[in-house]
């Protein structure tokens, strides 16, 4: 990362911008390019946005009077950013739930897991957490918006929604980040509680596909999970190819914008009209 990246994103609060995507009925089940194991991975995350992106509004919200101004403003802007992925996800959610997908299930079984961590874990441990994951979401963006192939096969009506939540998880990738090595600093929390999201991130991802296939009764038709794991590990290997990015967040002199994703921002901002 070079001082200037650091210097603008830091000078830059994350605007928040409210979207408005409309999901018309003539969107398909399948609007992952017709594939159903990519459309119900991608529908899962989305199910556990909303609730898990409050956790992460929390987590953050609570160092927040303790910050100097220039983070205090970019955590006013990352709380503005989350706030409208939730309610964007949220209607999404609920169009796909209009096709007899079992939504609303994940979404209280996500909220009562975030209810229980905020219980059990310390504020050090939630911010972490959001450390986290916020790191996973990032290089997920990275990986759409500097590999255009990823996404190129969905329905546009929904392309728009994932491309401007790249985008702005891009925007403020580093913003809890900053706030844990303001606040907290310790290393040790931070690489262990990512060891330990990095087993709930998958398990959990995997349940949430596994029920909406179930739903949809395609659960054991394996030529398509087959198809599915091997697009995503080994050919292309979109999983893979974000293993570097991954491990990189267990450097201790890891910074989000050690990965410069301003140039791929840039573009697709450009095409999606987004200012």
């Amino acid at each position: 990362m070079t001082a200037t990246v650091r210097a603008l994103h830091d000078s830059k609060r994350p605007m928040p911008r409210r979207m408005d995507f409309v999901f018309d009925d003539s969107i398909p089940m399948d609007w992952f390019g017709g594939d159903p194991f990519k459309s119900m991975v991608l529908t899962a995350l989305s199910g556990t946005f909303p609730e898990g992106e409050r956790f992460f509004v929390d987590s953050v919200r609570h160092y927040q009077q303790r910050l100097g101004p220039a983070l205090a403003s970019q955590v006013s802007g990352f709380i503005g950013q989350e706030a409208h992925h939730g309610r964007e996800h949220n209607a999404f959610n609920d169009f796909m739930a209009t096709k007899g997908l079992p939504m609303g299930k994940i979404d209280r079984f996500v909220g009562d897991g975030m209810q229980f961590l905020r219980k059990r874990l310390s504020p050090e441990r939630q911010l972490a957490m959001t450390c986290a994951l916020e790191h996973f979401t990032a290089i997920l963006a990275e990986m759409a918006l500097e590999n255009p192939d990823f996404f190129a096969p969905m329905d546009e009506r929904v392309k728009a929604l994932w491309y401007w939540h790249a985008i702005e998880e891009s925007e403020h990738k580093a913003v809890a980040f900053d706030v844990f090595q303001d606040q907290v600093g310790s290393y040790w929390i931070r690489s262990s509680q990512m060891a330990i999201n990095s087993m709930e991130f998958a398990f959990f991802t995997g349940l949430h596909t596994y029920q909406l296939l179930k739903a949809r009764g395609i659960q054991r038709d394996w030529r398509m999970l087959r198809r599915g794991f091997r697009e995503f590990l080994v050919e292309p290997g979109w999983l893979r190819k974000m293993g570097k990015a991954y491990l990189s967040y267990y450097k201790p002199s890891f910074h989000p914008w050690q990965r410069d994703t301003t140039a791929a921002m840039t573009h697709w901002k450009a095409v999606y009209g987004i200012t």
